[in-house]
């Protein structure tokens, strides 16, 4: 049976009708596929039904479908491909394996970070990261603290803590003999997939413990940098602080 667009909001029929509140066919489509995709219908990686097939499927125009997707695909949750089709976008792919990572070398044609998995362990969330991810008092969550460095030079301190019930079976050997991103072992290993993140910067000196990691002296002027990292239905389920030495390296952010 063919998948019906929603009701709009303010359809008589809706029993949430309060007022005119209402949503452009082709928004109503990409609430649909965003359902999808949630949903696992399509996995990360994998190409999904013509815009054809989705028109027909949903019974509007080939353009309506259109529209939905350009706008998924400008917020990375899908990408087209000339000559091949539209695809579920993976954090696996280069050109968005690192797009929440910001940090850019001050030379051009930096190498790849090299990382480092100093610790990863399960316990309760602490007050502040329960309140970040949505948790109850006593969940457990997991932690990591990961180096990554350039040419050897520690640059970013990671202190990374993760919903304990999403990611059951996380170790330190897993995180480890995985080589690729590490937001594309969330996604195929455990089915969670960050699609939208939230950062605060500010400025730290650095205390004894993260001096000794980053190979810098204690007081240090160093950046952190808090995100908090979402997936679908603005889920919370990340959370994490990094220690970012901008002696070799700069935030760089794009404004539109």
């Amino acid at each position: 049976m063919a998948q019906q667009p929603p009701q709009s909001a303010t359809d008589p029929a809706s029993p949430d009708s309060a007022g005119p509140a209402f949503s452009p066919l082709y928004q109503q489509i990409k609430a649909l596929i965003t359902r999808s995709l949630q949903g696992g219908e399509w996995r990360p990686g994998e190409a999904i039904p013509s815009e054809v097939e989705l028109a027909a499927r949903f019974r509007v125009s080939q353009g309506t479908v259109r529209k939905a997707i350009d706008e998924l695909a400008a917020e990375n949750l899908l990408v087209r491909r000339q000559g091949k089709g539209t695809f579920v976008a993976t954090h696996a792919e280069e050109r968005v394996q690192y797009r929440f990572l910001r940090l850019t070398p001050d030379e051009p044609g930096g190498v790849p970070f090299e990382r480092r998995v100093i610790d990863c362990r399960r316990l309760r969330a602490p007050a502040e990261v329960a309140r970040a991810l949505e948790l109850k008092s006593g969940d457990t969550a997991v932690q990591i603290r990961r180096l990554l460095s350039a040419r050897g030079v520690p640059v970013v301190l990671d202190d990374i803590w993760l919903n304990g019930q999403l990611f059951k079976g996380l170790t330190a050997e897993r995180l480890g003999e995985y080589r690729g991103p590490m937001y594309a072992l969330f996604e195929t290993e455990f089915g969670v997939r960050m699609i939208r993140a939230e950062e605060k910067l500010r400025a730290v000196a650095a205390d004894e413990a993260c001096a000794a990691l980053l190979q810098v002296d204690r007081g240090y002027p160093l950046l952190s940098v808090e995100r908090l990292s979402l997936t679908y239905g603005d889920r919370p389920v990340e959370f994490r602080r990094g220690l970012y030495n901008t002696a070799t390296h700069y935030y760089r952010n794009e404004l539109q």
